[in-house]
């Protein structure tokens, strides 16, 4: 079967509401797109794209479903009757701090942050998050002086905000999250020995010369050695390993 030209799947529309006004759109595009189709044009709010970054959050309402639905703008595919519109950014302060003072204790994030013991528990958050991250997971984790666990369940937050729109207790979850990650990370998790060899091998001049061959080689080279190089495969698990070594130490 032939695919369909651009005009005959433009044909297939459906009704969407943007901040109130009504616009007909293709039934296959993202909100994102579709925002784009009617003619707005993104001056910030659209971000990667590809739904890592999360600065294109959106709320929406669907026909006769009087719930508030919640999505990345760049992920979430239009739907009839759709209404919508975007969180670029939503209001939430963040702490002031100096990462080189500030000490890896609990009573840190509880002095920047004391309206963490305002939550009540009511998982509106953990709701709304389009990561399916389990934000009153690492909240009852950061209020119990475990940021361990805080930074790895809030490993995959994207900081979109949207969990913060919805919290009776007014946190700014991601916000807090992202000082547990930075605590834990950078002084509390134990020290990657293979880390600090790599830096080590750097800053000996281990690749000083295949970064000088590099330099001499024409373009078409580069981009042969480019598209022939080994990489590792999107389904691997932690254990992979390249077959070839060349380049390593």
């Amino acid at each position: 079967m032939a695919s369909a030209t651009v005009s005959e799947v433009e044909n297939t529309t459906v009704p969407i509401y943007v901040m109130g006004k009504k616009y007909e759109v293709p039934d296959t595009l993202t909100i994102m797109k579709a925002m784009e189709y009617s003619g707005y044009q993104y001056i910030r709010g659209c971000g990667c794209r590809g739904g890592v970054c999360g600065a294109c959050a959106t709320v929406y309402r669907k026909a006769g479903d009087y719930k508030i639905y919640t999505g990345l703008a760049c992920q979430t595919v239009v739907e009839p009757e759709m209404y919508l519109t975007q969180l670029p950014f939503y209001p939430a302060s963040r702490a002031d701090y100096d990462f080189e003072e500030i000490e890896a204790t609990p009573d840190s994030i509880f002095k920047l942050y004391p309206e963490l013991f305002r939550c009540v528990a009511c998982n509106a958050c953990s709701k709304v998050c389009p990561m399916d991250v389990e934000v009153l997971d690492y909240v009852s984790a950061l209020k119990r002086g475990d940021i361990e666990a805080a930074a790895e369940i809030s490993f995959d937050c994207i900081q979109c905000g949207l969990c913060a729109s919805r919290c009776m207790g007014e946190m700014a979850q991601y916000h807090i999250a992202q000082l547990a990650r930075r605590l834990y990370g950078g002084k509390l998790a134990p020290k990657a020995e293979h880390l600090q060899k790599m830096c080590d091998d750097i800053d000996g001049g281990a690749f000083d010369d295949d970064l000088a061959n590099l330099k001499t080689l024409a373009e078409d080279e580069l981009k042969k050695i480019y598209s022939e190089r080994e990489m590792e495969p999107a389904m691997s698990g932690e254990g992979w390993k390249p077959e070839s070594s060349a380049g390593l130490v």
